[in-house]
């Protein structure tokens, strides 16, 4: 499993920095992605990273946040910018695509004034 943290409450404007631990076995090697699900949404890709650090961003967070990861930690990070209400979600780290199997407990983050 993966094990996400950094997350909180925050005003319109603020900033988090996300941060997701893995074993080496499901990390290594691996693109990686951050995923969000806001409340009565199906989770969606927010950004993933492949091992040699080639990004993507889905269109809404582009500008706004940035993905990047520590091979030699196992560890990728969200840094998220200019936060929206919008934004508010529960962040979960996993491969890209998917693995269902190692979906962590994931880290709330709340966007309200």
């Amino acid at each position: 499993q993966f094990v996400e943290s950094g997350g909180g409450l925050v005003q319109p404007g603020g900033s988090l920095r996300l941060s997701c631990a893995g074993s080496g076995s499901i990390f290594s090697g691996y693109i990686m992605g951050w995923y969000r699900q806001a409340p009565r949404k199906e989770r969606e890709l927010v950004a993933y990273i492949t091992p040699g650090s080639i990004v993507h961003y889905v269109d809404s967070v582009k500008g706004r946040f940035t993905i990047s990861r520590d091979n030699a930690k196992n560890i990728v990070y969200l840094q998220m910018n200019s936060l929206e209400p919008e934004d508010t979600a529960v962040y979960y780290c996993n491969q890209f695509p998917m693995a269902d199997k190692y979906w962590g407990q994931g880290t709330q983050v709340t966007v309200s004034s």
